[in-house]
Order: structure tokens, then C-alpha cells, then sequence
């Protein structure tokens, strides 16, 4: 009886221990799946623009250097997937302004050395082509280009409601916020409506004496539109985030609107 009493207390210890490793192997596979889920890499889109002429001047436009070149590399350091797109794919305008020696930061002095990003650059993706389920959040760099083109684009309209109804950010700067002009919520107000947003002031327009040239004001767009548009001084860095939606004042505030898409990111 002893020897038997003693087998039996031996089988029930290693079932005991068999059913223990085999919860810990479950609770192990859990905390993978979460930390795979939680170290997934992020994939933000970009959309630059594909408008070069600057309305009737016969002077050349685009997007603007700095606007793209320190959200990009901010992002990507910090190891953000990114792709870019355009409404006609290929290569976009830059405009020629934003390489001048006076726009320049140390942004703009990486991409001008960076043969890698530039080659990419060349290849944007068509904006037909792209589905806001493979992006976690979508962000527009400007220059003056956007005012023509994305403001209108219904490609691009289609798609940033869609980032917007499915939860995930909108981030634009400077003359970006154009990209409102047209999106709107699935009752049919704007999407800027009742949300506190800033873009390109009026005084910031009329300091580079192109108020009479573009085809909008961002300010008096946005304002509108219904937004609730703030601003600070001329030139000075100033974003503002309002749920999904986060803007920038002009091309000092491009690194600030990154910031603030990278932390809604995590």
C-alpha cells in the first residue's frame, strides 16, 4: 500500500508540474504577442504636392523644403516607417525659395546630402494607389503648391476622411491646413469645425506679398470653415493638437507638429 500511496502522489506531482509549464508557456506567448503588438513599427503616410506653378506669376512653386525635411528625419530617428505620395506620383516640386541660404537649417543641410531620401523622393506613390489601413497617421508638409492642388484633390479628400473616421491623425503645417478646405465629417460639417487648428496667418502672407497670388487665404479658410484658429507672432513656432487633428503655423512650427504626431503615436 505504501508503494502504491507513493506512485500515486508521484503522478500527481508531475501532472501538477506538466499543467504548470504549460501555463507559463501560454503566459509567456501572451506577453510576445503583446510586446510584438507594442514594438510594431508605425508607418506614417506623407503627401507632398505636385503643383509647381506659383498662380500666374510664372514664378515656380512647390512644397517646401524645411517643412518636409525636419518632420521626415525627426520621425525616422526615431525609427517611424514613412512613405510618401503625391497626387501624380514621381518626383515633386520643390520650391526653389526653400533652398535658398536664408531658409536653411540643419534639416535641410541632411536632405541636401542625403542621396538615399532624395532617390526616394523621386518614386512618391501615386495618392490613387494608397488605403489608410496600411498607415497609422497621415501628415502634410507645405509650401504654397498644396493651395492648388490638395485642397481640391478628391483623392486626398477622400483619404484624410478616412485616416479621421478610423481613428488615426491628421497632421499638417504651415500652408498644409489648405488640405481642410474640402474634407468633412460623416454628418457633413467640416472637419475643422468646432476644432482649435492654426495655419499660415494672414500677415504672414502678406509678408512674402503673395496674398493677391494664391487662390486662398489658409487663416480665413480655416476660420471659415468653422475651425477655431489661433495664432502667435509672425514667424514664431506654434502648433496646435485638438484630438485627430494636429496643425502648425508655418515652417518653424514643422518640427513642433512632428513632435506632437509622434507622441500620439506611441
Amino acid at each position: 500500500m505504501k508503494k502504491i500511496s507513493i506512485i500515486i502522489t508521484a503522478i500527481v506531482l508531475l501532472s501538477a508540474c506538466a499543467k504548470s509549464i504549460k501555463e507559463n508557456k501560454s503566459v509567456d506567448n501572451n506577453l510576445n504577442n503583446n510586446t510584438e503588438k507594442n514594438t510594431k513599427m508605425k508607418n506614417v503616410l506623407f503627401v507632398l504636392t505636385s503643383h509647381h506653378k506659383l498662380g500666374t506669376t510664372g514664378e515656380k512653386t512647390g512644397f517646401w523644403i524645411e517643412e518636409f525635411a525636419a518632420p521626415y528625419y525627426l520621425l525616422k530617428d526615431k525609427g517611424i516607417a514613412i512613405t510618401i505620395a503625391s497626387p501624380k506620383g514621381g518626383q515633386p516640386p520643390i520650391d526653389p525659395k526653400s533652398n535658398e541660404a536664408d531658409f536653411q537649417t540643419p534639416a535641410t543641410v541632411r536632405f541636401n546630402n542625403d542621396a538615399e531620401t532624395k532617390e526616394i523622393l523621386s518614386k512618391t506613390l501615386k495618392l490613387e494607389t494608397i488605403n489608410q489601413e496600411d498607415f497609422d497617421a497621415i501628415f502634410y508638409p507645405g509650401g504654397h503648391g498644396p493651395l492648388w492642388d490638395l485642397a481640391e484633390d478628391k483623392n486626398s479628400i477622400s483619404l484624410i476622411e478616412s485616416f479621421y473616421n478610423n481613428n488615426k491623425p491628421v497632421a499638417a503645417v504651415c500652408h498644409a491646413p489648405a488640405i481642410f478646405k474640402n474634407t468633412k465629417k460623416t454628418d457633413g460639417t467640416y472637419l475643422v469645425d468646432g476644432k482649435k487648428v492654426t495655419g499660415f496667418t494672414n500677415t504672414e502672407e502678406e509678408a512674402v506679398q503673395l496674398t493677391t497670388v494664391v487662390p486662398f487665404l489658409v487663416e480665413d479658410m480655416l476660420k471659415e470653415n468653422g475651425g477655431i484658429y489661433s495664432k502667435k507672432a509672425d514667424w514664431t513656432s506654434y502648433a496646435v493638437e485638438d484630438g485627430l487633428l494636429i496643425t502648425g503655423q508655418n515652417p518653424a512650427s514643422s518640427e513642433l507638429v512632428a513632435e506632437l504626431l509622434l507622441e500620439r503615436l506611441k
